[in-house]
């Protein structure tokens, strides 16, 4: 099946929190769609890291360092995923 909508949003949401990212939810994809996927997480995930929210911020840095947890969690989810599956990402 192919991603609907765009792959950059939805490495967004899972980052955000509103789209977890599980084997059973990649199972649907196809290799291709989990290089797509891969890519658009990496890509977030760099996005996230130049966020640079003001040093008095607790709450800012908080949602940072969620973001980034979120990202790469889900980052190694997808390697894992794919290692089992022998797929190359």
């Amino acid at each position: 099946m192919a991603i609907s909508g765009n792959p950059v949003t939805m490495a967004r949401e899972i980052g955000d929190g509103f789209n977890p990212l599980t084997p059973a939810t990649l199972k649907r994809f196809m290799p291709a769609d989990l290089k797509v996927i891969n890519n658009s997480l990496r890509q977030v995930l760099r996005d996230a890291r130049a966020e640079t929210p003001s040093p008095g911020d607790n709450e800012a840095v908080r949602k940072k360092n969620l973001r980034i947890q979120r990202l790469n969690q889900a980052i190694l989810i997808l390697a894992n995923y794919c290692r089992q599956h022998r797929i190359s990402v």
